[in-house]
C-alpha cells in the first residue's frame, strides 16, 4: 500500500493545492469494519471546520471517480492541530528546535521510540537530540509515526 499511497497522495494534492492550502500528509489506517482515509490540511490562516468540509466535499468527488480505495472507507479532513504529524524531510528542518516523539518501524539501539528536541534533517537522516543528551540519526524511512510534542 505504500506505493498506492504515493499515488494517492500525488492525487489529492492536486486538489488540496489547487484550492489554496496545504496537503500536510495523508494516512490510511485498515481497519476490520471500515478503513479510515485522513487526509491532513493546513493553511497560513489556520484551518477550521468549514475549510475541512469543503476540501472533504471536493476529494470525495474526486475518489469517487478516481475511484484509488476498494471498498468501503471514511475520508477524514484533519487540520495538523497542535501534536502535528510530521510527514516528509522538510516538516522535520521546518520544525528544527521543536519537541518531537518518534515511533521508529523497527529498533534503533534497542529503542522503538524516541522522544526530544529536532534538530532538523543531516545527511539525509532525521537528528534528535533526546533528554540525556545523546544525538540520534534516523533514515526517515525508518520511522513509522513522528508528531510535535505541544510546548504550554
Amino acid at each position: 500500500m505504500r506505493q498506492d499511497l504515493q499515488k494517492l497522495k500525488r492525487v489529492l494534492a492536486a486538489v488540496v493545492e489547487t484550492m489554496g492550502y496545504e496537503l500536510v500528509g495523508v494516512e490510511f489506517h485498515t481497519r476490520s469494519v471500515n478503513p479510515l482515509l485522513r487526509v491532513y490540511i493546513d493553511s497560513e490562516s489556520g484551518i477550521t471546520l468549514d475549510d475541512c468540509q469543503r476540501v472533504s466535499h471536493q476529494l470525495g468527488g474526486v475518489l469517487d471517480v478516481e475511484d484509488p480505495i476498494s471498498g468501503p472507507y471514511t475520508l477524514e479532513i484533519s487540520s495538523p492541530g497542535l501534536d502535528r504529524p510530521l510527514f516528509e524531510a522538510r516538516h522535520f528542518d521546518r520544525f528544527a528546535g521543536a519537541q518531537a516523539r518518534l515511533q521508529l518501524r523497527e529498533p534503533l539501539d534497542g529503542r522503538r521510540k524516541l522522544m526530544g528536541r529536532l534538530l532538523g534533517m543531516r545527511d539525509g537522516d532525521v537528528a534528535i537530540v533526546d533528554s540525556e543528551g545523546r544525538e540520534w540519526r534516523v533514515p526517515l524511512e525508518r520511522i513509522e509515526k513522528a508528531r510535535l510534542v505541544p510546548e504550554l
